[in-house]
């Protein structure tokens, strides 16, 4: 990793991290557009414990590892909303560390998003899960629908579960005039036609 803001990214590249990609490819422009208010519904649970040893959960996706350390480094704010206390919880004792740049949310990602009064530089929705196509695709609609009345010229949505929860959102973000910039199998990364 060239950029020595990103460099911390290093250790979070898993071969079992199979959202990595999209994740470097937001951190980059999100250093290049000097973004620094992020935003993401659905906290990761982070690492796992197995009798007295901790390991990283790469399943889980390691977002909110990755966007704590990125506004450390960076001095911006990661603002994580999840509706599970354990799960908020659990990603605090292994967030701590960054502990003065991220403000954690217990609470329906709805009434978050409503409630969240800065800009959002960098969006990333991950609540519910994708399993229930339908169940899952209707909330990140809503999601989308209240969070870019917070959103400006350089923001940057990264959506996960591709195909599973994005099946709604993307179509509502493209008459917005976003475009694709990146995607993989798991996520879908857009910003606006510029």
């Amino acid at each position: 990793m060239q950029n020595k803001n990103l460099k911390f990214l290093e250790k979070f590249n898993n071969p079992k991290n199979t959202r990595f990609a999209s994740f470097i490819e937001a951190f980059k422009i999100c250093n290049d557009r000097k973004l620094k208010i992020i935003v993401e519904t659905g906290t990761a649970r982070d690492k796992t414990k197995f009798f007295f040893f901790n390991y990283f959960n790469w399943k889980d996706g390691m977002s909110t590892p990755m966007f704590a350390e990125y506004a450390h480094v960076n001095k911006g704010e990661l603002h994580s909303c999840d509706i599970s206390k354990t799960n908020i919880k659990n990603s605090k004792k292994f967030t701590k560390k960054f502990k003065k740049n991220i403000y954690y949310y217990c609470e329906d990602s709805l009434e978050f998003l409503n409630n969240f009064s800065k800009r959002i530089d960098f969006l990333y929705l991950d609540s519910l899960d994708g399993h229930n196509t339908i169940a899952a695709s209707k909330p990140q609609l809503e999601e989308i629908k209240i969070a870019q009345k917070k959103f400006h010229e350089n923001s940057i949505v990264l959506l996960d579960d591709k195909g599973q929860k994005t099946n709604l959102s993307i179509d509502y973000l493209f008459n917005l005039k976003y475009q694709i910039i990146y995607e993989t199998d798991y996520q879908v990364l857009l910003s606006k036609i510029k």
